[in-house]
């Protein structure tokens, strides 16, 4: 269990972290997640004591903080930085060193590399690793010690599809062993198929701490789709009952305000004939750009149209 109590950062005049409290709890995943500049790599370094905030703030690791524990990598397995590597150790000694540290049997180390798949790249030196290849040998460093306890910042970063593929079943695998899962990623559809609770924040603010469907149907609106012979017929029915019609594809009608068994009994009083009645939910990717729009700090511009760009093709001149 991680036990975030009223964590407080501030740069300068900025806030960077606004009394945040919240709980991760053993046996799921535990998905972080906020637009960039939201305050997450800096909530993690508080938790960890690596940054020092205001206030009575602080975290506790099964009722321990992380800098009083005697050897914290037997409890607390972290990956904040994939780089932060020794550039001269092999990747086995890299580990080897931290093993030493922290009362680590060596036949663990082989274990860890083996289980991230760098089995045969243990010799090489971690500075010509590849971005996914250094996401791999952090993970193995935060599993040294087989700890009850993960806080992983971006662990898919740089893998590729299999990698991801490969990360979502170990964390869930760990998870299912009771193990408290934190992890950030900014790939809400593997979020989606990963987490089962979140945290989302925004500009050092809690936005929403709890399971991943809740958030969803917070933060969205689920619609119904239709497909009938009697289209036109079905619209103005669902209209004289308060729903909210849209067009989709191939002539679909997309409903909403109006739940799917209200609908169908609608079609069946009134005889229309449905060749489709299907609800649609919404993604975990709406409903996070729903729950933290106001939240963005990094808003780009859409570019320029110019008078060439905006030609179409008949109206391009040609050479």
């Amino acid at each position: 269990m991680i036990a975030a109590k009223g964590l407080h950062k501030r740069y300068g005049k900025t806030v960077a972290v606004d009394d945040l409290s919240f709980e991760v709890r053993p046996g799921v995943v535990t998905g972080f997640l906020g637009p960039n500049g939201s305050g997450k790599s800096t909530t993690m370094r508080l938790m960890l004591g690596l940054d020092h905030g205001e206030g009575e703030g602080e975290t506790l690791f099964n009722g321990e903080r992380f800098t009083s524990i005697r050897r914290p990598m037997n409890q607390v397995g972290t990956l904040l930085e994939a780089k932060s590597l020794h550039p001269t150790r092999s990747a086995r000694n890299h580990l080897a060193m931290l093993a030493s540290a922290n009362g680590i049997a060596d036949a663990r180390i082989d274990r860890v590399l083996d289980m991230v798949g760098l089995g045969p790249a243990k010799r090489k030196m971690p500075k010509g690793y590849s971005l996914g290849m250094s996401q791999r040998l952090g993970l193995a460093q935060a599993l040294l010690g087989d700890p009850h306890t993960l806080m992983l910042d971006e662990p898919t970063n740089g893998l590729d599809p299999h990698g991801i593929h490969w990360m979502r079943d170990l964390l869930k695998s760990l998870a299912a062993e009771g193990r408290t899962i934190f992890v950030s990623s900014h790939l809400l559809s593997e979020m989606q198929l990963m987490a089962d609770e979140l945290v989302v924040v925004g500009r050092g603010h809690m936005i929403f701490n709890g399971d991943v469907d809740q958030f969803v149907r917070e933060f969205t609106t689920s619609t119904v789709v239709v497909r009938s012979p009697f289209a036109d017929a079905f619209v103005s029915v669902l209209e004289a009952k308060g729903a909210s019609i849209t067009e989709g594809d191939d002539g679909e009608l997309v409903v909403s305000d109006m739940e799917i068994d209200h609908v169908g009994h609608l079609a069946f009083t009134e005889g229309i004939e449905l060749a489709e009645l299907s609800r649609r939910s919404a993604s975990l990717e709406e409903a996070f750009m729903s729950a933290t729009g106001a939240a963005e700090q990094f808003v780009a511009e859409m570019p320029i149209q110019t008078a060439q760009t905006a030609q179409t093709p008949e109206g391009a001149q040609h050479a």
